[in-house]
């Protein structure tokens, strides 16, 4: 309930590698746009953020006295869908499905669809489209292969680990549109899909020593671990529709925390007795290591600015009141090739095995009989 919804440690941005430590449960990762794109349409198309269709934000700034005032833009035409909005080999894609996987990617950002300007609608929507036509093309050829339950259990069980409990869990899959049921199916389909896509690969051998070194020698800045707190907090939820009494209570109830904290209080325990963090219940509160940009900015400025073992004053965030203990400190630092040289043999192993996959489907999507139907 403190960390950004998005890229976490461990996780890849472009050919960032992870020299952090793995997700805590704090974070709540957004689902895709598609119900779940758990694996193959996560790691080779659900790529895109919605910052690709925004607009530009200009900086404030005062006009001088004498300049007109800019003639306004013509509203754009409303983006009218047909029916069917694809047809792939033989199998129609009704505007409703598009429409769907359009709503379930905003949901899963938190985004209102009157927050996309109608001008990147289009545009909006050919992207997503594309990703649904790979999808029905890998599943049409995926429809035979077989996943254990085991395999299943054990993939759903890596999954729920990214959240604090079940019911966070549920919370997040409804609030992309879908029921869990509906969830656990996109899931078993992608898994399918991923290891049909997994058959196809051809071996094109293992990363070296040698290669490792090239890459950390041409990469400096990813080697760079960046400044990190470890810290615990207690979290007090504020609703976004809280009365201002009920706000002001939970900063008094924060605050009286904070003073029991200072006091000596065990503060594990009363995470664990008084935060209403899902987490804190199996870990006390304990956020572990975290980079500044981890954190909502709020929560970075006060912890990113306390010394160790220091009790915060209440913080308030989108998520209601945090009481912070910094637990402790570690400074910037360049991280040998010694320390990192399994990460980045795993990571260069991976990204050949990507890069094998994206071959296979763009010659798919090449040679599939694809008709799209959108307008211009």
């Amino acid at each position: 309930m403190c960390k950004r919804n998005g890229t976490g440690q461990g996780n890849f941005r472009g050919n960032e590698i992870p020299l952090a430590t793995p997700e805590r449960p704090c974070k709540v990762p957004a689902l895709s746009m598609k119900s779940t794109c758990f694996s193959l349409a996560t790691a080779l198309f659900c790529g895109a953020t919605l910052a690709a269709f925004g607009a530009d934000v200009p900086k404030s700034a005062a006009p001088a006295a004498e300049a007109p005032a800019p003639e306004a833009p013509a509203p754009a035409k409303p983006y009218l869908l047909p029916p069917t909005v694809a047809t792939v080999e033989g199998v129609e894609i009704k505007k409703d499905e598009l429409e769907k996987a359009f709503g379930s990617m905003l949901a899963s950002q938190g985004v209102s669809p009157d927050a996309v300007p109608p001008a990147k609608v289009g545009e909006a929507y050919k992207m997503i489209l594309d990703d649904l036509i790979v999808e029905h093309l890998i599943s049409k050829r995926a429809a035979d292969v077989k996943i254990t339950d085991t395999e299943f259990a054990a993939a759903f069980e890596k999954f729920k680990g990214n959240f604090g409990s079940d019911e966070e869990l549920k919370s997040q899959v409804e609030k992309s549109g879908v029921s869990i049921e509906k969830m656990k199916d996109d899931m078993r389909n992608n898994l399918r899909a991923q290891k049909w896509l997994d058959a196809q690969v051809k071996d094109g051998g293992q990363p070296t020593d040698a290669d490792a070194k090239e890459f950390y020698e041409k990469n400096p800045q990813q080697f760079q671990r960046p400044e990190r707190v470890r810290a615990s907090h207690i979290l007090l939820k504020v609703e976004a529709d809280a009365k201002p009494e009920a706000v002001v209570a939970k900063e008094k109830a924060a605050a009286a925390i904070a003073e029991r904290a200072r006091k000596g209080e065990d503060f594990g325990g009363m995470a664990k007795e008084l935060s209403e963090d899902p987490s804190a219940k199996q870990n006390g509160g304990d956020l572990d290591f975290f980079t500044k940009e981890q954190m909502v900015p709020e929560f970075s400025e006060a912890a990113f600015s306390m010394k160790k073992d220091q009790i915060s004053d209440p913080v308030r965030s989108q998520f209601g009141y945090h009481i912070i203990k910094v637990t402790d400190r570690k400074e910037g630092e360049k991280v040998s090739l010694e320390q990192v040289k399994p990460q980045l043999l795993a990571y260069l192993q991976r990204q050949k095995k990507q890069e094998e996959i994206g071959k296979i489907i763009q010659d798919i999507r090449q040679k599939a009989e694809v008709k799209v139907n959108l307008p211009e």
